[in-house]
């Protein structure tokens, strides 16, 4: 479910985009001026929220893309595997097992406070606390 749609014009970087069904945060967009035989163009450079790879995306300014919504909750890391984390939400109490991003591999202890991003079904542990 995508919270509004924007211009490619619009991608200010921080922003957070959908292309191609993967979430991509913005971190920056080159806009060249319109000309006289054509539309303006954005030059998007985004990194995967869940991947971590760079994507660089070409589009005519009027492109729209689907800015979705994350929520950001908070969990208790329960147990952890190599490259998933047993958490308790702490407000629904619920036991959910999902992956972390790479920079917290050396940083997740048992029973430590983590921030978790929900983002169109797909959820990942993103900071420590």
């Amino acid at each position: 479910m995508a919270l509004r749609l924007i211009n490619a014009h619009g991608a200010s970087p921080g922003t957070t985009l959908m292309v191609d069904g993967e979430a991509y945060t913005v971190k920056s967009n080159d806009i060249s001026k319109t000309g006289k035989h054509g539309a303006s163009k954005c030059r998007i450079e985004a990194v995967g929220v869940f991947s971590g790879k760079k994507k660089i995306i070409a589009v005519p300014g009027h492109e729209r893309f689907d800015v979705p919504m994350v929520e950001k909750r908070k969990a208790q890391v329960l147990s952890i595997s190599d490259d998933k984390a047993s958490v308790m939400d702490l407000e629904s109490f619920e036991t959910i097992d999902m992956a972390y991003i790479e920079e917290l591999k050396g940083q997740l202890k048992v029973e430590q406070q983590v921030e978790y991003w929900d983002i169109e079904g797909k959820k990942v542990i993103m900071r420590v606390f």
